[in-house]
């Protein structure tokens, strides 16, 4: 039998179920907007801060409402409460999302739309769906983000972007306003809540191929370069929610590109040195993947025993033996392991190992055209070794 009931709430009122349900509620969980909507009054309980669901909890076996914006399993707290519960405990009644009204107002095609939910999240999240005529649907915490929205916009290269501020959709108080990024960026604040529809013009964005240029990451010289990277992701092949170990991250750029690889992958690097780990860090922010990069100020093997287990492993640097030897132990059967080699003794380590393990062993030599007096030569990098195996 079930005691909670999931209620989405939006400003066009609630269904003849829904309303029954709070009739019947002994306690209704909700932000302060849905309680009032709701007409709480006595029964109203708001969420804590920061939010959890655990005073929810408590109440099980009581009659007991929580209201959430729309659709509750859409960026909204349903799919928490469904993970704490047994089916039978709960129900749902949803309403439209703000993302289904806002793409019915514009006339776009939801499925066509990069939704995202940045009321909780920085605005860098948005950062790697930019490209030139994408469209986005942005659901931002208040009227208070629309001007800071509006000019990161134009900091990363799309003021030229049109946008739509999208107000209490579905009431009384609904308005659709348009506008360019220097209008919201000096744009008084509105009445919420409140969502950013963009159409993506200006910058070309982020390539999707793997490979970023070097400059897009603050380094000091300790980077996988351009190319090399190329090819690490490639022999790394990230899959969807496939977790990696990046020993000896350096910028993190190995670590930042398998995640912009996929959406639901994760990481956790591992750098020795604390302003190279820093720096990594700043990195990931700046590329909207720090909520999936768990990075560490350690030097492997120390500290890999914690750590979740992979799906591969990339060694950018500090290989030694005692590290190979630790990692045969740790990781999985099925792990892909990728290593990159500049030394002759790291290269005579993975030419052992390698007669030992088997995979694939590629020298790898780049070069590039630079002034040469009047004219141009070749200069060519360091060449690297790179090991690729499966464990």
């Amino acid at each position: 039998m079930s005691w909670l009931t999931i209620i989405g709430i939006g400003e066009e009122g609630l269904s003849l179920q829904a309303q029954a349900a709070l009739a019947a509620a002994e306690i209704i969980f909700g932000g302060a907007r849905h309680l009032a909507l709701a007409n709480a009054g006595g029964r109203g309980q708001p969420w804590p801060f920061p939010f959890s669901i655990a005073p929810l909890l408590e109440c099980r076996g009581r009659q007991v409402v929580a209201l959430c914006s729309g659709d509750p399993f859409w960026f909204g707290a349903g799919s928490l409460l469904a993970e704490a519960l047994e089916p039978e405990e709960w129900v749902a009644l949803p309403s439209p999302s703000t993302f289904s009204l806002a793409a019915a107002r514009l006339g776009w095609r939801l499925e066509g739309t990069i939704c995202l939910g940045l009321h909780a999240a920085p605005f860098s999240r948005a950062k790697v769906h930019l490209s030139h005529g994408a469209r986005l649907i942005c659901l931002l915490r208040g009227p208070e983000a629309v001007a800071p929205f509006a000019a990161w916009l134009a900091g990363v290269g799309f003021g030229a972007s049109r946008l739509w501020l999208l107000e209490a959709l579905g009431g009384d108080r609904e308005r659709v306003l348009p506008g360019t990024a220097a209008e919201f960026a000096a744009l008084p604040l509105g009445i919420g809540p409140v969502a950013m529809a963009v159409e993506a013009a200006g910058s070309l964005g982020l390539p999707r191929s793997p490979g970023l240029p070097d400059e897009l990451f603050e380094h000091d010289g300790q980077i996988t370069k351009r190319a090399i990277r190329a090819l690490t992701l490639s022999a790394l092949a990230p899959r969807p929610g496939e977790h990696l170990w990046d020993i000896g991250a350096g910028s993190g750029s190995v670590s930042i590109e398998w995640l912009l690889a996929s959406v639901t992958g994760t990481a956790t690097a591992l750098e020795a040195d604390a302003a190279r780990a820093a720096r990594a860090q700043s990195n990931a922010e700046a590329f909207g993947v720090e909520d999936r990069l768990s990075l560490r100020e350690a030097r492997a093997p120390d500290g890999l025993d914690a750590l979740p287990q992979p799906d591969a492993i990339f060694i950018g640097g500090g290989v030694s033996e005692a590290l190979l030897q630790r990692l045969w132990v740790l990781a999985p059967a099925t792990t892909r392991l990728v290593a990159n080699a500049v030394t002759l003794e790291s290269e005579a380590l993975f030419t052992q190992w390698a007669a030992q393990k088997g995979g694939t062993l590629t020298k790898l030599e780049i070069a590039e055209a630079q002034p040469l007096g009047r004219m141009r030569g070749w200069v060519p990098a360091r060449p690297v070794v790179q090991w690729s195996v499966v464990l």
